[in-house]
């Protein structure tokens, strides 16, 4: 009889033999999800951003259906699915197909004969666990973007609305002679500075004093330069990716921003020695859910739509940028895209401006057209 080969998550690691259990199956199966999260950790990849979601789709699956995984058919995650489309009107294509991937992946892993799955399933139940999700019957990808049609960038208007009502919040705050102005202030500066940089929320939040940087061919900005993103989006099984974000002439207003908040705001709130760029009133880092109601808060307050979200000030970074006259490559640097496609799916430029350019390639073309209206 050959030796079971040891890979990380293999059954006879995470299941102890000899050992009868009192409830057999929920035991397997728990052994089941033990070994596929030490297979994806010992791939790198992120615990709570991508291990955890995975293993929660798995229960939810395993609950719907009341059964074990070497009992599941293709007919039970298809009706998963349409009974999550029917429970929820704005579920996404995209959430979609990332519930059909985390099950399909979890199948691959379990019915992979190097893990020993199949075997000691048909030992002790007589089934083996079979592969659910196929083709036929998960989304097609045909579009690039697969999000909620609503998602878009704030126009120019929106984000001054915004940012007036993040500002007037402020001052209501101080007229009324209670606590919370400086928390308001720190706020409205933060929100400026996720739309100057084109910032994500981690991205922002993780952001540290030492981060600041000074731009060489820029030496009137100070140290406000740029920001040193060091949480960026990772790819699956990589550390965060690292970028430059350089500030642009347009929105160099952020620079006397960022000065008066850690010469006024920042010290007010004591932090010490602590690195974080933005801290809260109890000398901690500023949370990524802070930081949304942050923005709810403005925008409630603006009376925009329901729709638009924090990352959409990322999405008019990108668009103004494209606006303002900056090369793709520039833009798709500056929000550290892998691909100029992705780029392209954030960019939603206004009528406005197709409008220019399209009077720019006329009188590029028809010169002289454009000489005689002039005259």
């Amino acid at each position: 009889m050959s030796r079971a080969v040891d890979l990380p998550g293999a059954a006879h690691l995470v299941l102890a033999d000899g050992v009868v259990h009192l409830d057999p199956e929920p035991a397997v199966f728990q052994a089941m999800l033990d070994g596929w999260a030490r297979q994806q950790r010992t791939r790198f990849l992120d615990e709570d951003g991508t291990i955890k979601p995975r293993m929660s789709v798995v229960r939810r699956f395993a609950e719907f259906t009341n059964q074990y995984p070497w009992q599941w058919e293709p007919a039970e995650v298809e009706a998963f699915i349409d009974y999550l489309r029917s429970r929820r009107k704005t579920f996404a294509v995209s959430t979609g197909r990332n519930y059909q991937n985390a099950l399909r992946m979890f199948c691959e892993y379990i019915t992979d004969a190097r893990y020993g799955w199949p075997v000691r399933c048909l030992e002790r139940f007589g089934q083996a666990p079979v592969q659910i999700l196929h083709e036929w019957n998960t989304v097609t990808h045909s579009s690039e973007y697969e999000g909620e049609a609503d998602r878009r960038p704030l126009t120019y208007d929106e984000v001054q609305d915004l940012f007036d009502a993040a500002e007037a919040r402020v001052e209501e705050i101080r007229a009324r002679h209670r606590k919370g102005s400086l928390a308001a202030l720190r706020d409205a500066i933060l929100l400026k500075t996720v739309y100057a940089y084109g910032l994500r929320r981690q991205e922002a939040c993780g952001l540290d004093l030492a981060d600041l940087r000074r731009n060489p061919k820029m030496p009137h900005y100070g140290r406000f330069g740029g920001l040193f993103v060091r949480y960026g989006k990772s790819s699956k099984g990589g550390p965060p990716k690292r970028r430059t974000v350089l500030t642009v002439p347009e929105l160099d207003w952020s620079t006397d921003l960022l000065d008066q908040y850690l010469e006024e705001v920042r010290p007010a709130f004591s932090p010490d020695k602590h690195p974080a760029l933005w801290v809260t009133e109890r000398r901690g880092r500023m949370s990524l859910r802070r930081l949304d109601e942050a923005f709810e808060t403005a925008r409630r307050a603006a009376d925009l739509p329901e729709e638009l979200d924090l990352h959409g000030l990322r999405h008019s970074y990108v668009t103004h940028l494209v606006e303002f006259g900056y090369p793709e490559k520039f833009v798709q640097d500056q929000v550290g895209h892998a691909y100029a496609s992705t780029t392209a799916i954030y960019t939603g430029v206004s009528d406005e401006y197709r409008n220019r350019l399209l009077q720019q390639v006329l009188k590029e073309q028809h010169a002289e057209l454009w000489e005689d209206d002039e005259t």
